[in-house]
């Protein structure tokens, strides 16, 4: 019979000949349904912030699970200083956001801005964009969809320091 002691180190010798990497998982996701809070100190922000709507559908839509956008429910619920990207009004200045969100919106994705926000910037619901939602609030918004049981995802956006380069 083995020792315990050796049959330990043999063991931890032999875990550490095997080269380590990383590996693939494929969560099994159902029924995706997400609220993103979109609240930026900068409008400018908004941009980035759709990269992570479309980080959240890509990997959705290819395989292992090939789902289609209709069938994902996503809103985002925008009350922050980038409300003025949505104004009609803007639409020039904030024309590169404001087509990618009709794409989305195209796709299914809800956007909806904060009755009370829109109030702070002088807006109406005849001020914005088709493709948006007026709503009371949007604290109480977000906290409805939570309630149906939507993951909330809110979107830091930083500003890039340094190149991948010279992190790596």
């Amino acid at each position: 019979m083995f020792p315990k002691n050796l049959f330990l180190a043999c063991l931890l010798l032999v875990a550490s000949s095997v080269p380590a990497a990383g590996r693939l998982v494929n969560t099994p996701y159902q029924d995706p349904k997400v609220v993103f809070d979109f609240y930026f100190d900068d409008p400018r922000h908004i941009e980035s912030a759709l990269f992570w709507i479309r980080s959240y559908m890509n990997p959705l839509m290819d395989k292992p699970y090939d789902m289609a956008p209709e069938f994902m429910e996503i809103v985002v619920v925008i009350h922050g200083t980038e409300i003025v990207t949505v104004a009609e009004s803007n639409y020039e200045k904030y024309k590169v956001a404001v087509d990618r969100m009709r794409y989305y919106a195209s796709l299914g994705v809800k956007f909806k801005v904060c009755g009370l926000a829109a109030a702070d910037f002088g807006y109406s619901v005849k001020d914005f964009q088709d493709f948006v939602e007026l709503v009371p609030s949007a604290i109480t918004e977000l906290a409805y969809w939570q309630q149906q049981g939507y993951g909330l995802i809110a979107p830091r956006i930083l500003e890039k320091k340094f190149s991948n380069d010279e992190i790596r």
